[in-house]
């Protein structure tokens, strides 16, 4: 959701992080691979000429750290939100949106409100479901 208000290099960059989460706790899964594809078509065509970066988990996050509010709350969102739609939660996982909460200065309450509009955003997903397959 709004990856499109990321300029190309923090996209790319957006796209690599992801991938650090997802492999966390082994192989990114179909799941997860669906989940990128997805991601990758927000984000426009400028997105199908990356090519994915060998920085280290701590130096994609410290690229985000530098970047304004705006763009940290987009990463934060995103990357929890994912997180939160695989069947599994890690502990792994756990402790690496921690660690990213930690260094964007993401607090406490914006973290809250963020995780209040993710469960609303599937809370609504989940209605809309029930109403197409209800006859």
């Amino acid at each position: 959701m709004l990856l499109n208000l990321l300029s190309k290099e923090e996209k790319y960059y957006f796209l690599d992080l992801l991938t650090k989460v997802f492999t966390a706790d082994g192989e990114v899964t179909d799941f997860e691979k669906r989940i990128l594809q997805i991601y990758k078509t927000e984000m426009g065509d400028d997105i199908n000429k990356h090519r994915h970066s060998n920085l280290p988990f701590e130096k994609l996050v410290e690229y985000f750290a530098s970047k304004p509010k705006t763009t940290k709350n987009i990463v934060y969102y995103n990357i929890v939100f994912v997180s939160l739609s695989d069947e599994f939660y890690s502990v792994e996982v756990h402790e690496i949106l921690d660690q990213i909460q930690h260094e964007l200065l993401i607090t406490n309450k914006k973290k809250i409100e963020l995780l209040k509009a993710i469960y609303a955003e599937k809370d609504l997903r989940e209605k809309v479901k029930r109403l197409v397959f209800e006859w």
